[in-house]
């Protein structure tokens, strides 16, 4: 079973298509998706709000009553303050990164794009960003939104994910790879 952005009927594809539907009727996708932008941000930003949605100690009313209390800090729309509240009540804080993305992935399908997670050792500069999207849309046939990420660790190069698509030109995959070939 699959929904019309692709995403298969997971828990979390089912939570963000419950959203996205809620969204949709409402008019606020858009605004949603900034709402889930500064979400993930904070999630990645902050060790203690990582901790909090993954930690399965903090009871259900604990749990609603902190993401109601990040609402307003965050500048959330009601909908997505809801929502995190019923993620709280069910314990599925947890999903939110996986929710968010396929949330995202939901929207983009609706608006006939693709996204690409695009993973590189070092911060791309605007210019590169768009250079990038310009040859993804070129391969794709379709408007790309990117969303970056950077992992030191790659060393070099990028990581790019589309989809079920993924294209590693990274440095540590490729060492990895090297490795390998000696080994054998």
């Amino acid at each position: 079973m699959e929904n019309s952005g692709g995403i298969k009927a997971s828990l979390q594809g089912r939570y963000a298509s419950a959203l996205f539907d809620l969204a949709s009727e409402n008019g606020t996708v858009t605004a949603v998706e900034g709402d889930l932008d500064r979400v993930e941000a904070a999630i990645r930003e902050s060790e203690d709000f990582g901790a909090l949605i993954r930690n399965p100690q903090v009871s259900r009313t604990d749990a609603a009553r902190i993401m109601d209390a990040i609402a307003p800090v965050l500048g959330l729309s009601d909908l997505t303050r809801k929502f995190l509240g019923v993620l709280a009540g069910n314990r599925r804080l947890f999903a939110l990164p996986e929710i968010i993305r396929a949330f995202h992935a939901i929207a983009a399908a609706q608006r006939g794009e693709a996204t690409a997670q695009v993973t590189s050792a070092h911060a791309l500069t605007d210019g590169q960003v768009e250079q990038l999207r310009q040859k993804l849309e070129a391969r794709e046939g379709r408007n790309v939104k990117i969303r970056t990420s950077v992992d030191p660790e790659l060393l070099g190069g990028l990581v790019v994910t589309i989809g079920s698509k993924r294209i590693d030109s990274s440095i540590r995959t490729r060492l990895n790879s090297l490795a390998q070939a000696m080994k054998g």
